[in-house]
Formats: C-alpha cells, structure tokens, sequence
C-alpha cells in the first residue's frame, strides 16, 4: 500500500508546489496515512481543507483500501 501511496501523492505534488507547498509521507499504518505539509502548506489556513478535500479525496481514488489521511 505504501507504494501505491507514494505513486498517487506523486500526482499531486505539482498542484501543491504551484502554490509553494508539499507534502511528503511519514507512514503507511492498517490503511491510514499521515503525511506532512511543508512549505507554504505548512502554515496555511486552508491546509486542512486542502488535506481532506485534495488530497485524501484523491488518495482515495487511486488506493481505494485507504481508511483516512491525517497530517502530523
């Protein structure tokens, strides 16, 4: 699971280092995935927003046994 997790936050890295922001995998735990948000991410108001609605929706798509993503 954790290189499907890598190959599908691979395809939205772009989007997030647009704006000045990234995110990298911490770990891969009984299909939860924590990540950190770095860059201009890191501070943003709407990095939860950005977590939940981008980013896990994504995820979700592309390794459907996912349970959750939490930032850390």
């Amino acid at each position: 699971m954790k290189e499907d997790v890598e190959k599908a936050l691979a395809k939205v890295r772009p989007m997030l280092q647009r704006d000045g922001g990234d995110v990298e995998l911490v770990e891969v735990t009984d299909g939860v995935v924590k990540v950190r948000l770095t860059g201009a991410c890191k501070g943003c108001p709407m990095s939860q927003m950005t977590l939940k609605n981008g980013i896990e929706r994504f995820l979700r798509q592309e390794v459907p046994a996912l349970k959750s993503v939490e930032a850390v």
